[in-house]
């Protein structure tokens, strides 16, 4: 059971995404908030959730700002962001500060709920859009002994170690790289602690970003 907290500023979004996840028998939506302030309340008083399906423009504490929150507190409350796509830089700022993705609010129920699962499989949601954007507006993460124009290689990365870099580029979750590269989910974990340690990034959406600037040639 995936447990969701649904925040937006809008009511009426706010009941009818309560409404049609609660149609889908793995989801459970277990609160919903106004803002980012909102949201974290509730988890500070025990709320539990899995992930966060989070607006991006709310007045009081938006979405970026939000995300920023509580992945710094709740690291293990993945956050997806739900957007028109007229936000780039917004949409940029939170996968900065974390989210794992987002959704547009025009899309279909179904994908609706097919990206919250994907999510929580360990994916990412980036359009190709932004993707091609990131580059442009994301400062270097790399480590500064080496150029962000030099191959992968040079960051110390073993063979293994870069499938995984660009296995987590392309979406791909912990079991999918593990059935790819005949390794166990456990090796794989260790693997990206590895390469979180060796790139001094945060996360995996910070790694698919790296390698979406310096990997692909």
């Amino acid at each position: 059971m995936i447990k969701v907290l649904i925040v937006d500023d809008d009511s009426f979004i706010r009941e009818s995404l309560k409404v049609l996840l609660g149609l889908d028998e793995e989801i459970k939506v277990v609160g919903v908030a106004g803002d980012g302030n909102e949201a974290m309340l509730l988890l500070k008083d025990g709320l539990e959730a899995d992930l966060a399906l989070m607006d991006i423009r709310m007045p009081g504490c938006g979405g970026v700002e939000g995300t920023k929150l509580i992945k710094q507190s709740y690291p293990q409350v993945s956050v997806l962001m739900l957007t028109t796509f007229d936000d780039d830089e917004y949409i940029i700022e939170a996968l900065r500060n974390g989210a794992s993705g987002y959704l547009l609010k025009n899309i279909p129920p179904d994908r609706i709920i097919q990206g919250i699962k994907t999510v929580q499989q360990g994916n990412m949601l980036i359009h190709p859009d932004i993707a091609r954007k990131l580059a442009g507006f994301l400062q270097p993460v790399a480590p500064a002994e080496a150029s962000p124009a030099q191959p992968l290689e040079a960051y110390g990365l073993t063979r293994n170690e870069l499938a995984v870099v660009a296995a987590i580029a392309e979406g791909h979750s912990n079991k999918e790289i593990a059935a790819q590269l005949f390794l166990s989910e456990g090796t794989v974990k260790n693997y990206i602690t590895d390469i979180l340690s060796k790139l001094a990034l945060r996360d995996r959406t910070q790694i698919a970003i790296f390698y979406l600037k310096n990997g692909r040639r």
